[in-house]
């Protein structure tokens, strides 16, 4: 069961849906694995944030109605989620819906909605990057993981901005069917069977561009540039002209972030860039990024990624076949 709102992103609806329902390609002949429905305030069209219009099959009402269980209860996301918040009657249902549901599952900012319903409280969820500092402040109770892709905690699930939905709905289809039906319907679709990285791929250049104190703006770009060199709070601070404890104050104003992750997360960002596309050797690749030892970069690997090192370019180097050969690091 999918609840979608006025202003929802069409992707939110259409991803994992798409997903859940190809599975029914690599399964024996038989009944559908997923009977999906897509449920509104209403039935009947539903305005999305792109100006396609989706077709909702039941009313929140209509979908209680028989007092059934339900399977999979997924919650959307999008530019609507606002006004979805204050939605007494649509809260109500998530909460409602949530208690006969065999698991429950966000998409981007759903998780949004998830938490006003109260089904987060003292759970680790994830939500689009863009987002992560508002559920964690409005919702104090939830541990946001601002770098997961999906996060599952018990029986809810919550992925992260857009696509990654479809990298949940994968992960539900694996759970379901096995890993070789999961990796069948990746292929269809064409995508990772896991994803390379967390959000960190995107939020570090991201979180650069959108700071505004000039000091830290320069900070940001220093670090991305150079994160083989010593970059502790005190070499940062005395290169921002700063004092310890105003620096580290400044950044986490401008970043939300310590200085400590960032520059973590901007090695992480520039070691998976040399895994991906160099054959330099780990040893050598964890002194060029600052981690200065294998395993202090496996360790951060593990943080950010979920993979070692090693594991991340088994997967994730670009094979010299596909015409984006690998190219031999000068070093």
């Amino acid at each position: 069961m999918v609840l979608t709102y006025p202003e929802a992103h069409v992707l939110d609806v259409a991803g994992p849906v798409e997903v859940l329902s190809g599975t029914r390609f690599f399964l024996p002949e038989g009944p559908a694995p997923y009977a999906i429905s897509v449920v509104a305030a209403r039935p009947g069209p539903v305005p999305t944030t792109s100006g396609l219009t989706l077709e909702a099959d039941l009313s929140l009402a209509g979908a209680l109605a028989e007092d059934r269980e339900i399977d999979t209860l997924i919650v959307t996301g999008g530019h609507g989620t606002m006004s979805a918040l204050a939605d007494e009657a649509l809260i109500s249902f998530v909460r409602t819906a949530a208690a006969r549901s065999r698991r429950v599952v966000s998409i981007c900012t759903g998780a949004m909605i998830l938490a006003e319903a109260g089904l987060l409280d003292g759970r680790r969820a994830s939500t689009h990057w863009w987002w992560c500092p508002l559920l964690e402040r409005r919702y104090p109770s939830v541990t946001v993981d601002r770098d997961a892709i999906f996060v599952r905690d018990g029986n809810v699930w919550t992925s992260a901005g857009v696509t990654s939905g479809m990298d949940l709905a994968l992960a539900l289809v694996e759970m379901d069917w096995g890993h070789e039906v999961a990796l069948q319907v990746a292929r269809y679709n064409v995508m990772y069977m896991m994803r390379p990285g967390g959000q960190s791929q995107f939020s570090a250049h991201l979180v650069a561009q959108n700071a505004e104190d000039p000091a830290i703006n320069e900070t940001l770009a220093h670090i991305l540039r150079n994160p083989g060199e010593a970059l502790s709070v005190t070499a940062l601070a005395a290169r921002a002209c700063l004092s310890e404890r105003t620096f580290a104050r400044r950044f986490k104003q401008e970043t939300g972030m310590t200085p400590a992750l960032y520059v973590e997360t901007a090695r992480v960002q520039a070691a998976r860039v040399a895994l991906e596309t160099t054959r330099a050797g780990i040893e050598q690749i964890a002194q060029q990024t600052g981690f200065l030892n294998a395993e202090r970069m496996r360790r951060a690997f593990h943080r950010h990624l979920g993979v070692s090192a090693i594991d991340y370019r088994q997967r994730f180097s670009r094979p010299p076949d596909t015409g984006l050969p690998i190219r031999d690091d000068p070093a």
